[in-house]
């Protein structure tokens, strides 16, 4: 009998990928390229969605 798991909160924004590098075009003396490591600003790189009744203020 199959085991129920939970699903996966994927970040919207993101599609589960939080973090992308981006090439600069700049290539090094050996061949390799320049690259620049993007994270998502919604998720803050972890690629899951935050729980907003934990983001939500309690009380006046």
């Amino acid at each position: 009998m199959p085991e129920n798991t939970p699903a996966r909160r994927v970040c919207r924004d993101c599609d589960g990928f939080p973090v992308v590098h981006i090439t600069t075009g700049n290539v090094t003396p050996d061949g390799r390229r320049h690259t620049l490591a993007a994270t998502c600003p919604a998720c803050k790189g972890t690629g899951t969605r935050t729980n907003r009744a934990t983001l939500a203020p309690a009380g006046r």
